[in-house]
């Protein structure tokens, strides 16, 4: 029988309205019972989340991220390009990455692959020297992140959406400089996506296309439209019908290059894994089978 693992689970306690603690009960015991060891660590923001995962993957365990897209996208990225076994125990509000892996959320499926499952090979993205999981974005819902972070009468999805209408309703189209593998095109439009995994934004399939093991980022661009053309897209990014429309412009490539053409002064964040780590310019180059991570 082969030796039980060893895990060392990194709980981000905000997640999930306060949840995610509550969502490791259950898979530990049952990991427990199986004969593993079970270490859980509170994070006490993401730096210290991630200097934990590679104290932890120092050590040879296997690497649990107990959160949300925030979460995962840390310490995923804290273990990117090492041997380290990598795993995620869904418990935000979002889990995009999560979705597109098919990791489930029952704790006895989840605690079997966990004891069970082989390491899958992943891609991820450096992104301006950090490595993330999930994509990299820059235009209204990189605007709308911020003013959902700044409000402070709302939490979770109502302060989300409440940050998504207001960043709407003032948006003014960017003159967007995107650059794949080498070739610039100029653009004005909402947002542009560097894509590794199909989900994100709470679920929205915004790169139907996007595999994470295909070493290519799948660049989705939502061109200038009226105002209420862009709320019928939003709507259709829930089943990613969206990329039929002529506003949206799919691209393909192993590195993308975001940035503003003008006008002189303005600035716009860009998020990744729903953090907003700076403003423009972000290079972001996939990574190959940088990440071994416990999936189907």
């Amino acid at each position: 029988m082969a030796e039980a693992r060893s895990f060392t689970a990194i709980v981000n306690p905000a997640a999930g309205g306060s949840a995610s603690a509550s969502s490791l009960i259950t898979p530990a015991r049952l990991l427990r019972e199986a004969g593993a060891e079970v270490a859980v660590e509170y994070s006490r923001g993401l730096e210290h989340a991630a200097d934990v995962a590679r104290a932890a993957a120092e050590d040879g365990r296997v690497v649990l991220a107990v959160g949300g897209d925030g979460m995962a996208g840390c310490v995923g990225g804290a273990l990117a390009g090492t041997d380290t076994i990598f795993g995620i125990v869904p418990a935000g509000r979002g889990n995009d990455f999560a979705r597109q892996l098919g990791v489930p959320s029952d704790p006895e499926e989840l605690a079997k692959l966990l004891l069970e499952g082989e390491p899958r090979a992943v891609d991820a993205i450096d992104a301006n020297g950090t490595a993330v999981l999930g994509s990299v974005y820059a235009g209204v819902d990189a605007v709308a992140n911020d003013n959902a972070n700044k409000t402070r009468l709302l939490r979770g999805s109502a302060a989300y959406y409440f940050g998504a209408l207001r960043a709407i309703v003032s948006w003014r189209a960017a003159d967007y400089l995107i650059t794949v593998d080498g070739e610039t095109r100029e653009r004005q439009g909402y947002t542009v996506v560097a894509a590794n995994s199909g989900y994100y934004g709470f679920g929205k399939h915004i790169a139907p296309d996007a595999r994470v093991d295909d070493g290519l980022l799948d660049v989705i661009l939502i061109r200038t439209a009226p105002k209420r053309l862009f709320f019928a897209v939003m709507r259709e990014l829930e089943d990613g019908t969206h990329v039929r429309r002529p506003e949206v412009e799919v691209m393909r490539g192993e590195e993308v290059r975001i940035e503003l053409a003008g006008p002189p002064g303005r600035t716009l964040p860009y998020g990744a894994d729903g953090e907003l780590p700076g403003t423009l310019p972000v290079t972001a180059r996939v990574m190959p089978g940088a990440l071994r991570v416990l999936a189907p």
